[in-house]
């Protein structure tokens, strides 16, 4: 069976007590944490930046997945890095060169991640495939927490993952949005490798993260 990693997106997480809500999403069997990283600009939110990622690196030694929704991208990518991240995602569309950004990335030790939302198709990215660790699919518009799942990105993930194969390409299928028990399944069987999960991981089963986690990871 294939092993599915959980991302948790500390969007729904408790603000107040970060630190301690990332530790308890460690204990409960988290792959590495999910941080949105939100402009006001390219999304309508604004949420945390470096200093806060610095400060919560303390916490957990699992991998931070950096997605930032910033434009211009390509000036703060250091500062991210620097902060404390392991994996690095950006829009194609909020820098002037796609391919300076990823070797940016690279240079600054980290992973790198290109996304797409609903409504930008595949070949927007297909030019980077071999140069990049990981796709994220959002399958919502990105800005907040707690939307509901849109079902037609599941077959942009089907030819992602025909791409992917046919390609001998090596970068992993992350899909954010919406995910929740009952259409996590339906997105493995799509091709994803890394589910994103927030309000399903927080809120469900009275905020049971580990049962939440274990169920996402186990799903038949």
């Amino acid at each position: 069976m294939k092993k599915i990693q959980i991302s948790p997106s500390i969007l729904a997480a408790d603000f107040s007590q970060l630190g301690e809500e990332i530790s308890r999403l460690e204990k409960g069997g988290a792959d590495m944490i999910h941080v949105d990283v939100m402009d006001g600009h390219f999304v309508p939110n604004l949420t945390i930046g470096p200093p806060v990622i610095k400060t919560l690196r303390n916490y957990t030694k699992l991998p931070f997945d950096v997605h930032l929704m910033i434009s211009p991208v390509h000036k703060y990518i250091k500062n991210f890095a620097e902060a404390g991240s392991d994996i690095i995602t950006i829009h194609p569309e909020t820098t002037d060169n796609v391919k300076d950004s990823i070797k940016l990335i690279k240079s600054l030790n980290n992973k790198v991640g290109l996304s797409i939302n609903p409504d930008v198709p595949l070949k927007t990215i297909n030019n980077f495939l071999p140069d990049i660790d990981l796709v994220l699919v959002m399958s919502v518009f990105p800005g907040f927490g707690g939307q509901k799942f849109i079902p037609e990105v599941l077959d942009k993930i089907k030819n992602l993952k025909k791409i992917k194969i046919d390609n001998n390409y090596n970068f992993q299928i992350e899909v954010d949005g919406g995910i929740n028990f009952e259409n996590s399944k339906s997105v493995i069987d799509a091709g994803a490798d890394i589910l994103v999960s927030g309000t399903t991981i927080f809120k469900d089963n009275q905020g049971d993260i580990k049962k939440n986690i274990d169920f996402l990871k186990n799903l038949k």
